[in-house]
């Protein structure tokens, strides 16, 4: 921060050498294309956007001029109006204003007269000192101190102009030396990742800037325009004062607006100028933000709403009103940088308005802290865009992995994981109520519409048995799993794995057609391998398909030994798609026999 502000006369340049660099390439690159080569490109790009700036600064500057001479002329209708806003003297909110005048007028008397009572003059030893006489003597002056002299206020401008126009000028003829300087800084061995990245990157901030310059120079010239056909003079300076202040923010446009607007006030008796002014600018604002600027660039920016705010007073602190319009493009750039420059990452987290935590590790961070109304708000948002199905695959199961591995590196305590798991045994207990209760009521509605089918029918009696490896994670995995599949009209119940008669006398009894083990925890292989085997011991045709969240398929068919690695699934999806492809046979064959066994019967 202090080398950009005390370089600031360098760095200034710099970066707006950058951004035209991004605006000005496309064009370069055209006349490239039709046989120019770079250096004439790039001398015509650049004379002639110069000279088309230029020409607009100087006209915009001399009506600039103009009313600031005239301020005088429009004494008398602002004199007017403002008498019209006044409040009457006898109302209380005058009265108070004028006693708080008198009270300021007296405490700024009371060093005035404190000071006439000192004597005009010091005596030491009977005589009376004078002062002496100092002058200020100015150094002598060098060529270029005598230059700015001669051009005064445009001195600056025309050297700062002069500048940018020699670094864009170099830019433009070597970026892709600076493109292979910024690959081999960024790249460390990654080069064909870095190019693609950064060649990526080139072309869409150039396309985002060059757009957004395109809009506000549109947004301006439209609104100098409709000011100038309401009657209000100097519309170049206003249209030029609007397209700029465009790039400022939140508050820019409607700085841009306020200008013409007090502009009418003071040359027009009325109200009505000013008013057609103000309803202009809200009509070419709400069709420019809402309509025009989310068709070509999108809505946003890519920068939280905060970051704009502090990028804005950042810039605008160390390099005035020119940091204040380059606010958001330099912004941008940074942002881009921290999502293709890993030393840089850390930009794109403060600065852009992705989502730096993934849904599951919001809800999972919600439950460390013990606020489950949040943790629930955010399954709630998940669930109004997706299914049951896709909030228990994509933000509690994946949550649950996170705490599992937090407890097996002892990173969470036996305390906080109870919490967690409880915390999330409530909330599927509660969605799989609710969705049964809606899954009730729509089937009571359809009665009347239609029959079911009968393999339909015998969706509803295949009993399909959900196992947890152990308790705690797999117990609640094992829960979704058996939801998921009640609704889908199967005959699922969850089965403990505490004791293993008990859980091999249940499956025998309820008939299942499939068996499904549920194993989440990285230490739970071997419980789950041990239940395959057991089930396996007991009815050898029982279709067996194991849940193993934790793992990958390859890595966990490994573990599971050959035996039990028929049907490994690591996702719910993948589990009831195999779950519904184990079903379905028995359901056909239970048809097809009965179907055979009617036709048999005597008439």
């Amino acid at each position: 921060m202090t080398a950009l502000y005390f370089g600031r006369q360098l760095f200034i340049p710099l970066a707006l050498a950058v951004v035209f660099t991004f605006l000005l390439t496309p064009f370069v690159t055209f006349l490239e294309k039709i046989h120019f080569s770079r250096v004439p490109a790039v001398i015509t790009v650049l004379v002639v956007s110069f000279v088309l700036g230029g020409a607009v600064a100087w006209r915009v500057a001399n009506q600039l001029v103009e009313v600031t001479v005239n301020l005088a002329d429009y004494k008398t209708n602002l004199d007017a109006k403002i008498r019209s806003l006044h409040a009457s003297n006898d109302g209380r909110v005058s009265k108070a204003t004028t006693a708080i005048q008198e009270l300021n007028q007296e405490l700024a008397a009371i060093p005035g007269e404190l000071a006439g009572h000192a004597h005009p003059k010091d005596t030491t030893a009977g005589r009376t000192v004078r002062p002496v006489p100092v002058q200020v003597a100015a150094p002598p002056s060098n060529f270029v101190q005598d230059l700015r002299e001669l051009f005064g206020p445009l001195a600056e401008p025309a050297e700062t102009a002069a500048i940018v126009m020699i670094f864009t000028l170099f830019m433009l003829i070597k970026r892709e030396d600076l493109r292979n300087r910024a690959i081999r800084l960024a790249g460390r061995g990654q080069l064909n990742l870095m190019t693609r990245a950064l060649d990526d990157a080139g072309r869409r901030l150039s396309r985002y800037l060059l757009l957004q310059c395109l809009v506000n120079a549109g947004y301006g010239l439209l609104f100098g325009v409709v000011v100038s056909c309401i009657g209000v003079p100097h519309g170049l300076l206003w249209g030029v004062f609007a397209g700029l202040l465009r790039f400022v923010p939140y508050v820019g446009s409607a700085v841009a607006a306020a200008l013409p607007v007090a502009m009418a006030l003071a040359v027009f008796p009325g109200w009505l100028h000013a008013a057609s002014t103000f309803g202009a600018f809200l009509v070419l604002e709400v069709a420019v933000s809402n309509f025009i600027e989310p068709m070509l660039y999108g809505a946003h920016t890519g920068i939280s709403s905060l970051a704009i705010l502090v990028a804005a007073v950042f810039w605008a602190t160390l390099w005035g009103p020119v940091g204040l319009i380059l606010s958001t493009p330099l912004t941008v750039c940074l942002i881009v940088l921290g999502r293709h420059v890993p030393q840089l990452s850390f930009l794109e987290v403060v600065l852009g308005d992705e989502p730096v935590l993934l849904p599951e590790q919001c809800f999972y961070q919600r439950l460390l802290a013990g606020d489950q109304e949040e943790a629930r708000a955010i399954a709630e948002v998940h669930l109004k865009e997706h299914s049951l199905e896709s909030l228990y695959e994509t933000v509690i199961l994946p949550a649950l992995k996170l705490a599992e591995q937090d407890y097996e590196s002892e990173g969470l305590d036996d305390r906080a994981r109870r919490l967690v798991l409880q915390s999330v045994k409530e909330l599927i207990e509660d969605f799989g109520d609710r969705y049964a209760a809606d899954r009730g009521r729509a089937v009571t509605e359809d009665e009347s519409f239609r029959q079911p089918q009968p393999a339909e029918a015998k969706v509803f009696e295949i009993s399909i048995a959900c196992i947890p490896a152990g308790s705690g994670a797999d117990d609640l995995v094992a829960t979704m799993l058996a939801q998921l599949l009640q609704q889908a009209g199967y005959r699922a119940r969850q089965l403990s794995a505490s004791a293993t008669e008990n859980l091999l006398l249940a499956v025998s009894q309820l008939d299942c057609s499939v068996a499904c083990i549920s194993s989440i925890s990285p230490f739970a292989m071997g419980e789950a391998r041990a239940l395959c085997k057991k089930l396996r011991g007991t009815d050898s045709r029982l279709p067996v398909v194991i849940g193993v969240w934790s793992f990958e398929s390859s890595v966990a068919k490994q573990r599971l030994g050959s035996t039990c690695s028929g049907l490994v699934t690591t996702t719910l999806t993948d589990a009831l798609g195999q779950i519904r492809q184990l079903a379905n046979p028995a359901v056909e064959s239970q048809v097809l026999t009965e179907s055979d066994t009617a036709q048999s019967l005597p008439a």
